[in-house]
């Protein structure tokens, strides 16, 4: 494998850092339970010189360090959290904790921003603060608004914000940028069907809520084609179905779960009211009853990055890597992420960071996947280049 760029400083702990994500694989914790995650983070930040503060979203850790006399100030942000998933790699390293995974990569975040924070440290070479966030709960538990609930900005106040997420399928170790919106926006949304249970041998009297929320399943599939402007992106998803226990009973009730995306808030207000109204309507040409609930816990809005922020965190990956060293027309994902709110309340930019594109690999969310350490150095390489240059 060809080697990928980096500064000569963090080439060095390159061997430190790997040891260091491949731990925290081993070792995953799920939302708001990143305790030992967040003690190491914390004692590696207080002994290279930070000032630590915890508890802020629970689990988080914020790392302020201050060189020079500017009063100019930038954040990093990196995630912490597993997913609740069986590993399936069959790495050494695989985890030790059965049914939690860094499934997700927030392990290589994590890594990335830690060796960049004691380079920086030891180096200096900037006039300004940096913030360092690093935060719980990113997987649709709400980490993010947790910390801004707790004063993150008020306490720590940022010019601006940055982080960067691993993108499987895209090159290793190359940057990719997009201003605008540029990560989807999510809402869970429930949906019970109320009918009446009886024999599965006479259907006839009942009101089989199989039947409905089978045919309410099938009627979704026209809200985003024929519900919103084709060049306008749109996702609704039923991923859960769930209703009965044995075959010759029709059960009283059956419940569903979707996943809804859009990157303009008016797709996403247009999705939310056609899904209720096919929903109800639906159940009730079959007599039967659906309510229909928004998960408010389980919102996020659409990810919008900062033209002007997005510009200069492009600019400095371009005075480093050149052309080479960026992903080419980069275009909006369907994903979501909770970084989303602090964008809200702070100017910033989220980037990408390719984790190869070879056969063999797989998406994030899935058991078998695993962060590539080949894209350690560049990642941490760049957040030192972003910190020197935003603070020079």
């Amino acid at each position: 494998m060809t080697q990928q760029p980096a500064l000569p400083g963090i080439r060095a702990l390159e061997a430190e850092m790997i040891a260091l994500r491949q731990h925290l694989h081993a070792h995953p914790e799920l939302s708001f339970e990143e305790f030992a995650t967040a003690d190491l983070v914390a004692a590696r930040l207080e002994e290279w010189g930070y000032q630590v503060h915890r508890g802020l979203g629970g689990t988080g850790v914020v790392g302020l360090l201050r060189s020079g006399d500017s009063a100019r100030t930038i954040g990093l942000r990196a995630d912490m959290d597993a997913l609740p998933i069986v590993e399936q790699t069959g790495l050494a390293y695989s985890s030790r904790h059965e049914g939690v995974m860094h499934a997700c990569g927030h392990d290589g975040h994590t890594a990335m921003l830690l060796a960049a924070a004691k380079h920086l440290a030891s180096s200096c070479e900037f006039d300004g603060s940096l913030v360092l966030i690093f935060q719980p709960a990113e997987e649709g538990d709400g980490g993010a608004q947790r910390m801004l609930d707790d004063g993150l900005f008020e306490r720590f106040p940022c010019d601006a914000i940055f982080a960067m997420h691993n993108m499987p399928g895209l090159p290793l170790g190359k940057l990719g940028f997009l201003p605008g919106p540029f990560m989807a926006s999510t809402d869970t949304v429930r949906i019970r069907i109320d009918g009446v249970g009886g024999h599965g041998a006479m259907p006839h009297k009942a009101v089989d809520p199989v039947l409905v929320g089978s045919a309410i399943v099938m009627a979704l599939q026209s809200v985003v084609s024929r519900n919103v402007d084709p060049l306008d992106t749109a996702v609704v998803t039923v991923g859960a179905f769930h209703a009965g226990l044995a075959a010759n009973v029709i059960p009283d009730h059956a419940d569903l779960q979707l996943s809804v995306r859009a990157l303009k808030e008016q797709v996403r207000d247009t999705l939310i009211d056609r899904i209720t109204q096919i929903a109800e309507s639906q159940a009730s040409s079959f007599g039967a009853r659906a309510t229909v609930e928004v998960d408010e816990a389980q919102r996020f809005p659409a990810l919008f990055n900062h033209p002007e922020s997005t510009e200069f965190a492009q600019q400095v990956a371009l005075d480093w890597l050149g052309e080479d060293g960026l992903i080419p027309h980069m275009k909006p994902l369907t994903g979501s992420e909770d970084f989303a709110v602090m964008l809200q309340r702070c100017p910033g930019s989220y980037l990408l960071i390719g984790n190869g594109d070879g056969e063999g690999g797989c998406m994030v969310h899935n058991p078998g996947y695993d962060f590539n350490d080949g894209c350690l150095a560049t990642g941490a390489s760049y957040w030192v280049r972003l910190v020197e240059t935003f603070l020079a």
